[in-house]
């Protein structure tokens, strides 16, 4: 019973806050809900008795994965109103994609089948082979059994990286320096190595260092016209 709850809770906070990342409008909000997603995750998979997914859900993604986007995220500054500048235009695409993906859905809830040993499987699983660890079984199983599944959510999340890029990507100005593979690694004249005797000064071998500018002058204060004058004044005074 209270298994089962646990899950409920768990499960309906995962949801919750898997929805406040994609419709929250600041992206600062939408990592923190997808690191409160990620923890009713690893919290699900502990009930399941994957406690390797668990942990590394929570070292490698919360830890690093999402940490990192909350920090690309502050430091990039994206122009929201420039990003829905064409969101009109592409709307009639966005929504035609959109329904393909929700009848894809459909098709697959559709032909969904449950094993006829569903009802008898414990909660916390364990491999069929005792001497198996979880780590082990779960790496035959992707791995092995569902290695070309793996390749393919690999490259899904390559396209989405490089779709992130390009939407984020601003146009530098012209006088913004860039740098130039060619240019750096060209040579346009060969510098010859030179093998220097020990113990061997600069005069002899015809190098000339550049005599450093001499040191400005301090300006002397005119004391003594000062005395002069103040003299003069006296001697005036006393006539």
């Amino acid at each position: 019973m209270i298994a089962a709850l646990a899950f409920y809770v768990f499960a309906a906070i995962l949801i919750a806050s898997a929805v406040m990342v994609v419709t929250s409008r600041n992206p600062v909000h939408s990592v923190l809900f997808l690191i409160l997603a990620f923890f009713n995750a690893a919290a699900l998979f502990l009930m399941a008795g994957a406690e390797f997914l668990a942990l590394i859900l929570v070292i490698v993604y919360v830890g690093a994965v999402a940490v990192l986007f909350l920090f690309i995220v502050m430091m990039l500054d994206i122009d929201f109103v420039q990003l829905r500048q064409g969101l009109q235009r592409y709307a009639p695409i966005g929504a035609v994609i959109g329904a393909i993906l929700f009848l894809e859905l459909l098709f697959v809830f559709g032909s969904w089948q449950f094993a006829p040993d569903v009802a008898t499987l414990r909660l916390n699983a364990v491999p069929a082979d005792p001497a198996l660890s979880n780590t082990e079984a779960l790496g035959r199983l992707v791995y092995t059994d569902y290695i070309f599944l793996f390749q393919i959510a690999g490259l899904i999340l390559l396209v989405a990286m490089i779709g992130a890029i390009v939407l984020t990507l601003r146009d530098k100005p012209a006088n913004s320096k860039r740098q130039d593979i060619a240019v750096q690694l060209a040579r346009a004249e060969a510098v010859p190595l030179t093998k220097v005797p020990a113990r061997t000064g600069l005069d002899k071998l015809g190098i000339v260092r550049r005599k450093l500018p001499e040191a400005p002058k301090p300006k002397k204060v005119a004391h003594e016209a000062h005395g002069h004058g103040h003299h003069d004044h006296e001697e005036g005074g006393h006539h």
